[in-house]
């Protein structure tokens, strides 16, 4: 930071030119085709549409370092920055991404990709679906330093990156070794005497789904001060609510509950849509309940324990059993009553924790938010994102 801090003191002391995107840059929008998914070939091409690679193909149009900037589709971020792909090589792209191409001695690309990160396109794309045009592209305006001053926030900023993309890499390797020991430790032998064979239905005590409030109530109404959970709360084994999750009323909570009944070591199940997520209750639900099609499994204590159910649903064994009953047309379920029929291997209960606590490790480093690889890539990602920011706040010229 101090060795840019005094390039910027000596090359531009008084401020930087902030320069429209169409000067900086080549755009090759000309060269962009289509191909309809019927008419690919694949082959070992990266096929490149607004929101990255779509698919791989036998030939291609570009070779070398290019940013590709979505057109129309999924063009802005959360953030109200423009979707940007990197990509590098020998690759095709469709008429749905906008391929910028570095001018030598002007701008160097990947400034105007860190640039571009923080740019707010909001007021400048257009349409339903969402459009973001060569015109308007053009317009968007960057600080361009000189190319020293670029060169190095370059170098600065990539060291975030590949920092990052190194956690990444380490929490990929990390699941797949969960995967694989969680596999492992819960494949049991048939000839095991201490391992006993039951139908979920005979370990648990009860099997419930919640109703639907709104064929009754309203949500997200004045008086809606309970969360009404459903599938996408569900994360790493916790119910995880947020201001986005819907809330229902404190009569919609009764009636609801009157069927779900939550309660501490309660193993929540999406048995509907994403059938296969999994959480613990944890906490007691003062103010919870469950959307219809998330099933409420209340384990039998003096048989099996909350942790190791929830991990031998989540079971490679298990999930295909499960997967082999689901019923329905565009939206998939496992009825309760086979979700019940399903056998599930039950070992004594010392060696059930014995299990979890090893698997309880492997998931705190791939899933914790405040102390595994997550909470550690998220930490770095802010870092970067408040160094960019640092970096490229230029005084205009």
């Amino acid at each position: 930071m101090s060795e840019i801090k005094e390039l910027i003191e000596r090359l531009c002391p008084d401020g930087v030119e902030y320069k429209k995107l169409g000067e900086v840059c080549e755009i090759l929008d000309s060269q962009r085709k289509p191909v309809a998914k019927g008419k690919r070939e694949g082959g070992e091409y990266p096929y490149y549409g607004a929101n990255g690679i779509q698919d791989y193909v036998n030939d291609y149009l570009f070779d070398g370092t290019f940013l590709l900037v979505g057109e129309d589709g999924s063009v802005i971020n959360k953030d109200l920055s423009p979707v940007l792909n990197w990509a590098e090589g020998k690759i095709w792209v469709n008429n749905h991404a906008h391929i910028l191409k570095e001018i030598s001695k002007v701008a160097i690309l990947r400034f105007i990709f860190f640039a571009l990160q923080q740019t707010d396109v909001s007021g400048l794309v257009r349409g339903t679906p969402p459009k973001l045009n060569q015109a308007n592209l053009k317009s968007i305006e960057i600080p361009v330093p000189p190319i020293e001053v670029q060169r190095k926030i370059v170098e600065n900023l990539d060291n975030f990156t590949e920092l990052e993309a190194e956690l990444e890499a380490e929490l990929e390797a990390r699941r797949k070794q969960y995967e694989y020991y969680r596999n492992q430790l819960l494949t049991f032998d048939d000839t095991r005497s201490d391992v006993k064979w039951m139908k979920l239905g005979e370990a648990i005590l009860s099997l419930n789904t919640g109703l639907n409030p709104r064929k009754f109530f309203r949500l997200n109404t004045p008086d809606a001060n309970n969360y009404y959970i459903t599938i996408k709360e569900i994360k790493g084994g916790r119910i995880m609510p947020n201001e986005k999750t819907d809330r229902i009323n404190d009569e919609a909570l009764r009636l609801c509950n009157n069927r779900s009944n939550l309660e501490i070591g309660d193993v929540l199940f999406s048995g509907t849509g994403t059938i296969g997520e999994t959480a613990i209750i944890e906490e007691y639900p003062t103010n919870w309940n469950i959307k219809e099609g998330v099933y409420t499994i209340k384990p039998n204590q003096d048989i099996i324990n909350s942790r190791y159910l929830r991990n031998i649903l989540r079971s490679e064994d298990t999930m295909k059993s499960i997967m082999n009953k689901v019923a329905g047309g565009t939206v998939k379920s496992i009825p309760m009553k086979e979700l019940k029929n399903i056998s599930i291997p039950i070992p004594p209960l010392e060696e059930q924790k014995r299990i979890v606590a090893i698997l309880d490790r492997f998931e705190a480093l791939t899933t914790d938010l405040q102390s595994g690889l997550p909470a550690e890539i998220e930490a770095r990602r802010k870092q970067y994102e408040y160094y960019r920011e640092k970096l490229l706040n230029f005084k205009r010229l």
